[in-house]
Order: structure tokens, then sequence, then C-alpha cells
């Protein structure tokens, strides 16, 4: 073992997010051929039995951020080129198409536990040694705030490890010795569910002050500090999520509705609201004489934060290789001088055909009329716009050779160093995936046509818009939806006009459906419904009609999904649960992740959907410690 006295105490000047090379903080160990061990030796205050300083705490939690650095290209690469919507250049790299093929190896650079654990344990560490009960002179917590920060970073690691290895060792004590480590690498492995019921029991002991006041770092090497944590409602919403699709519990999916609906609630305080808002989405000009030229961007993403900010959690990369945790995305996705404009990654077929497969509602100037752009335009123009507003194809010279070369511009990863891990669109999105499974797709269907005021879900939910308001949910199920208090004070759907004009009238008109940010005004769309869309009093036949619209409604959201998440990292965990959903999960699963060779490369289409056909097969394995 290698001493683990050596420690960092570096000014404030240090502390770098993206960014923080200098401080590679708290517990690391070595163990020989051991995923546990960590490539450094350096601990920061091992020594002592408690953290009880205030620059303890900011350290230690700057420390833990600097160890997620590692995790940060592989949440991409892992979510991504295991789903449908992208394939691989010729110029792809033996690591990139290990993964693509499903067949990753021990010595693949993505696959490395040992990374993921390494910020576990610096995690367990502060849990296990801040002093919660310290106060300053102000009487107010000195650890509290960082310690529920922590305690969210672990448990999204943690859920990060489990549904990329599906079986792993578990624990929670810091480890500070090779026995230490070896003693928790043969303890019994956990599952995902085990995974889930853990910290969703572990983040409910945190009070409830502490799901929106985050640790006060401000502004650190011109990164808002507020993007770097990962708030607590959010985590415990994708723990709920990804244990109903195990257990297939209603009661586990309206668990993840609420905490979705707790983070949108109360983000920006009291009597606030955080609304999809109409800025930000794709359209075709009105009126226009040249339906060819779309007007208004989504991408990329404004890396700020203000009350209606879109992006919520990323990790912050360095700027330079030399930094240590330079990104790859940028160069991977997008032709750059620094990758000789020789991309890696490329979009797929499949999402090709998923964007132009929709149908974009076009309003008059008025508002008082639409029709539906054309098909079959070029440049990703037609259907959702989406595809079209994030990638660009275009060419250069070769300053040397003065040959042509092809280019590819995705505007997700056109210059950020950071990694993106939630936003607000993905936050409605989940909402709604949670609602429709628990049995509500008029509800789920609502975020994805119009978006929710109190009076959009009293007229367009509860109450089916019949002349005798009958209800089309159980008392019951309308006491549960009127959890969800999006106050017509504070919320109201944007109507035709806005839409048409580009203005809002009033400043509540806020709120918009997801697929109308590419769509055009999916209100209007009457290509857009929900299939036999009636008033259904019989408590039988309305229990087969939610059925019918949740399957219905499943898959316009794993559309919704790709349309709006392409190339972000989500979309293989998404089919995940999507297909965990179904009969049979391994089936579909091979069936959506195939069409991504296209139907015409037959061979190919089929040796995956063999692979996955087994859901081992879905999971990373490392050198039999890890994975099933």
């Amino acid at each position: 073992m290698k001493n683990f006295k050596n420690k960092y105490r570096k000014g404030a000047s240090s502390v770098c997010c993206g960014v923080v090379a200098a401080l590679m903080a708290l517990p690391l160990l070595t163990a020989c051929e051991d995923f546990f061990a960590q490539e450094s030796s350096d601990v920061l205050y091992a020594d002592q039995e408690h953290l009880n300083l205030a620059e303890d705490s900011i350290y230690s939690v700057i420390g833990v951020m600097t160890k997620l650095q590692s995790l940060a290209d592989r949440t991409i690469l892992l979510g991504e080129l295991r789903g449908d919507l992208v394939g691989l250049t010729d110029v792809a790299n033996k690591d990139l198409r290990e993964i693509s093929d499903f067949s990753i190896s021990d010595d693949n650079v993505y696959n490395s536990p040992s990374d993921y654990y390494a910020v576990i344990n610096n995690c367990n560490y502060f849990i296990a040694k801040a002093d919660t009960a310290l106060r300053n002179n102000r009487g107010e917590y000195i650890f509290m705030k960082e310690y529920a920060a922590v305690k969210a970073i672990r448990a999204w690691t943690y859920l990060q490890l489990a549904i990329n290895y599906g079986s792993i060792p578990f624990y929670t004590e810091p480890m500070l010795s090779k026995e230490e480590a070896e003693a928790a690498e043969s303890k019994p492995r956990a599952d995902i569910q085990t995974v889930c019921n853990y910290f969703i029991d572990d983040l409910a002991s945190l009070p409830e002050r502490y799901n929106t006041e985050l640790p006060g770092y401000r502004t650190i090497r011109g990164v808002e500090s507020k993007l770097l944590y990962f708030p607590l409602s959010i985590v415990r919403g994708d723990l709920y999520l990804w244990l109903a699709s195990f257990t297939h519990d209603t009661n586990h999916y309206k668990k993840a509705a609420e905490n979705y609906y707790k983070y949108i609630s109360e983000r920006n305080g009291v009597n606030s609201a955080y609304p999809t808002t109409m800025s930000d989405r794709c359209y075709w000009q009105a009126g226009a004489a040249n339906w060819q030229v779309p007007e208004g961007i989504i991408f990329p993403i404004g890396e700020y934060y203000d009350p209606e900010g879109e992006l919520i959690t990323m990790i912050a990369g360095d700027s330079i290789r030399a930094e240590g945790h330079y990104s790859e995305l940028r160069n991977f996705f997008t032709s750059r001088q620094e990758n000789d404009y020789k991309v890696s990654i490329e979009p797929s077929r499949r999402i090709v055909e998923i964007s132009e497969a929709q149908n974009n509602c076009v309003l008059s100037t008025n508002g008082s009329s639409m029709a539906y752009a054309p098909k079959g335009l070029s440049d990703h123009m037609s259907g959702d716009l989406r595809l079209q507003d994030v990638w660009r194809e275009d060419w250069t010279r070769d300053p040397a050779s003065g040959d042509r070369i092809e280019t590819q511009y995705i505007y997700k990863y056109s210059s950020q160093r950071n990694v993106h891990i939630y936003r607000r669109t993905m936050v409605y999105l989940r909402m709604a995936e949670a609602l429709n499974a628990a049995g509500y797709p008029r509800m789920a269907f609502q975020i994805l046509t119009e978006g929710l005021s109190n009076e959009a879900i009293n007229e367009k939910v509860i109450h089916y818009t019949d002349s005798a308001k009958t209800l089309t949910v159980s008392k019951e199920d309308s006491a549960y939806l009127a959890k969800f208090d999006f106050s017509d004070v504070r919320y109201a759907v944007i109507d035709a006009m806005e839409y048409a004009s580009g203005r809002v009238s009033d400043e509540t008109h806020n709120q918009m459906g997801i697929h109308a940010r590419g769509c055009g005004f999916t209100p209007m769309d009457t290509l857009y419904v929900l299939p036999h869309d009636t008033v259904e009093v019989d408590a039988t036949k309305r229990a087969q009609l939610v059925k019918e619209h949740q399957a219905y409604v499943d898959s316009l959201i794993l559309n919704e999904s790709a349309l709006e998440f392409a190339f972000e990292g989500t979309r293989y965990y998404d089919v995940m649960r999507y297909a965990l959903r179904q009969s049979n999960p391994g089936q579909v699963m091979g069936q959506i992740i195939g069409a991504r060779h296209g139907y015409a490369d037959r061979t190919a289409m089929q040796a995956v959907i063999s692979r996955l056909a087994d859901q081992r097969n879905w999971y990373l394995t490392w050198k039999g410690k890890i994975g099933f």
C-alpha cells in the first residue's frame, strides 16, 4: 500500500470547476487488479476523525466534482453508441466500435469501474467524516448543504454504475486500505433494484430544505456552480423510475412523477414557476412563401442559470488537454481542425426516419388556420425541425492538399467543454413517462401537446370536454392528479395567436407542449391525437381504453425522447426502460437497437437482435468482478 498521508491545502484560487485539476480529493487507495484501485495515493484530511472546518467542505465537494469529470464522456457515449440514433464512421477508434457492437473488452478505456468507485469512495469518506451538527457563528449548519449535495452525487453515480453493469459490488463506507477493498469486493453484488431502494431510503432522510438549498460557491472560473449539482428531487425521480421499470409497481411510477414535479414546483421557490416557456423552439415561418426556411433555434443549450434556464446539471470539463479532464465529445461529433475535420460519430438512418415521419403543423399568421409543411425536403427540413437545428452537413478544403473534406456539425457539441446531464425538458418528459406508466396517459399526452396548467388539466385530463363534464378518471385518480398544482396564476398554455406571432401577450402564458418544440403548433395537429379519444363512463371499458392510450403514449414519448435528446446520451437507457415495460423485453430491445443499422443491412441487424435477446448482454462486464 502507498502512503495515505499526502495532503492538499490549496488556496481558494486553486479551486476551478471543471476545472479542479489542482485538487485530487479525499480517500484514494491502490490494490492490484482491483476495480476499487485508484490512480493516486493523495488523500485529503485522511488522518482526521472529522471534517469540521468550512474550508474542509469546499475542498471536499470540489474534490468529488473533480472525480466526476472522468465519468463525463462515457456517460454520453455508453448511452448513445448503444442506441439506434447514431452510427460510426471509418475513423472511429476501437473503443468506440466495441461500445457500438456490444463487445466491450476489459481494456476498453470507457470500461473502467474504478472511475465510478473513485467518486463513490470520495463521497463515502465525506459522508462518514463530515460533522453535520457543526454550526457557524450565525447558527447555520456548515456541512449540511454539502452533505446533501454529496449524497445526491453518490446516488447518481451508483445508479449510472448499476444501469451500465447490472450487478455491482456495493458498499457505503469509506475504504482506506487494500484489506477493506478486498472485503467490499467479496460482498454479495447488488442489482439495479437494490441500488434504487437503498438510495430512495438514503435520500429520504435529508431535510426537505436541501431539495433546493445548494452550496453557494457562486461562479468558479467562469462556471456557475449551481449547474454542477444533482438536484435531490430529480435523482429521486430517476431512482423511482428505474425501480418501477423492474417492479412494474404503479406506486413507484407515481413517486417518480411526484419527485419530478417537486423539482419543477420548488426550483425557483414558493409561489414561482418553472415553465416550458415559448422560447427555444423551431417552427416554420407562418405564411411564408418559401416553406424551406424555418425560424427559431434550440441548440446549443446556454450554460447559464436563471429562473427559466434550460440547463440544470452539467459535469464541467477543462478547456485544454494539459489540464487533465478534456472532453473529446466535440471531436467525436463535430468537424474541427483538431480532428482534421473527421468525425467518429454520425447520425443514423433511424433518427432521420423518426424525424421525417413527424408532421409539422404550420399556423397562418393570424393563428386561425393551419397547414402541414411538405415532405421530401432537403437538409432534414421535413417533419420535426429539431434535427436540422442541431445537425448540419457541409464541406471544406484540406489546407495542404486542397482536397474536399466532408464535414459535420452537431451543435450540441459545437464548442462546449462541459457535458450536460439534466435539463428542464428532460424533467418534464420523464414526468410524462412516469405519469403514463402510472395510468395517466391523458396527463402525459397533455405535456406533449399543450403543456400544463390547472385549467388545462381540469378541462383536458380530469374532465373531458363534453357537455356533461364527465369524469374520465376515478375520484381516487382525480385526487392524485390534484397533487400536480400548475396554478393558473403562474401557468397558462400558449394560444394559437401567441404561437403564430412569436410573442406572449401575458407573461403567465408560458407553457408549451414538448412536441411543439420541433413540430409546429401541436394543439391544432389533427393527426397528433389519442386514438379512440372518447368519454367512457363504464369503469371496465375505461380501464381498457387507458391501457390502449398508455401503449400509444409510451411510443410517442420514446419518439419524443429521440427527437429532443438525440446525441445527448439518454437513448440507450430510454429504450431500456421502454423495453422493460413490454411483454418480451429482449425482443423489443433488439428490434429497436437493431434498426440503427438500417433495414437493408439485415446481417448486422440480426446480430444485434440476437445478442440483445438475452438481457445479460444489455450490460457491461469487467474481468468477472462486476456485471453478469
